[in-house]
């Protein structure tokens, strides 16, 4: 599985090992007490509906860039500091990547997971 940007027409692989945080106590972990991730890494939380969701970096020890999106449709990007970095959006999915993956993402863009 791939994690995809679409903008103008143009396509890139954002991530290539791609994990899904599919249970509660995974989505409450999220990167919690790991040392580090792979540069191709995404982790991905998928919620049933759009609503108003938020992440924290306590016990993550590097910086990381998130995005949240509806459908497949950005809505937000911020980069999250390591220990202490927080972050509300609007999503129905949110997505965690090693601080930079994310750079030429903007709010509006397409990103998608790919088989």
């Amino acid at each position: 599985m791939r994690l995809v940007h679409r903008q103008n027409g143009t396509q890139s692989t954002l991530a290539s090992d791609v994990e899904t945080a599919d249970s509660f106590l995974s989505q409450a972990r999220g990167l919690m007490f790991r040392g580090s991730v792979p540069d191709d890494y995404a982790l991905v939380f998928r919620f049933d509906d759009a609503d108003r969701h938020s992440l924290h970096m306590v016990f993550v020890p590097f910086d990381i860039d998130a995005l949240w999106l509806v459908g497949d449709e950005v809505t937000k990007k911020k980069r999250l500091s390591a220990w202490t970095g927080i972050g509300f959006g609007m999503a129905d999915t949110i997505i965690e990547l090693p601080a930079g993956a994310a750079d030429g993402v903007e709010p509006g863009d397409l990103v998608e997971l790919s088989e």
